[in-house]
C-alpha cells in the first residue's frame, strides 16, 4: 500500500521537542516535591527512585522518541478527489476526506507555531475536523487556498 507523498516541516521536530521539554520540567517539579517531601517525612526511599526512573522515560519518551516517531509517521496528500492523511505512534490511522465533504477549511497558529513559522490547517466536514499540524506557514495557506477551490470543484459536480 502506498503511502502519502508528503511530510510536514522539519522545524516541526524542535516544536514537539519544545513541549517535550515543558512536558519534563512538570514531571520534574512533581518529582522535586515528591523527594522533598519523602525527606521531611521520613518516607521510604523507594516512591524517589521510581519517580527517578519515570523522570528518566520522560526524558527519553516526551524528547527524543515520541516527536521522531510522530514527524516519520505523519503524512498527506491533496488529489483532485481526496484528503489523505496517514497519522499515529504505534497504531498507523489513514485517513481519506473526500473532497464533496469538506465543508470549510482554517489555518491556526499560536505562540510558539508562529515563532517557527509553522500552522496547522483544519479541514471540517459535517462529521469532524481533521488537522494536518505544524505545515510551513506558506505551504500551509497554499494547501488551505487549494483544498478550498477544490472543494468548490466536488461540489459544483454534486
Amino acid at each position: 500500500m502506498r503511502e502519502p507523498s508528503q511530510r510536514i516541516s522539519r522545524r516541526a521536530l524542535t516544536l514537539w521537542r519544545i513541549y517535550g521539554y515543558i512536558n519534563t520540567g512538570i514531571v520534574a517539579i512533581i518529582a522535586v516535591a515528591i523527594i522533598v517531601l519523602t525527606t521531611l517525612y521520613s518516607w521510604p526511599l523507594w516512591p524517589s527512585f521510581v519517580i527517578g526512573i519515570l523522570f528518566i522515560l520522560e526524558i527519553i519518551f516526551s524528547i527524543w522518541l515520541i516527536p521522531t516517531v510522530k514527524w516519520d509517521r505523519l503524512r498527506y496528500e491533496v488529489s483532485d478527489q481526496e484528503i489523505e492523511y496517514q497519522y499515529g505512534l504505534f497504531i498507523v490511522k489513514r485517513t481519506l476526506v473526500p473532497m464533496v465533504r469538506v465543508q470549510h477549511v482554517d489555518t491556526e497558529q499560536g505562540p510558539l507555531l508562529r515563532k517557527y513559522r509553522l500552522a496547522t490547517i483544519s479541514i471540517s466536514t459535517a462529521a469532524t475536523v481533521h488537522k494536518i499540524p505544524a505545515l510551513d506557514e506558506r505551504e500551509a495557506e497554499e494547501l488551505r487556498d487549494t483544498i478550498s477551490s477544490l472543494a468548490r470543484v466536488a461540489e459544483d459536480d454534486v
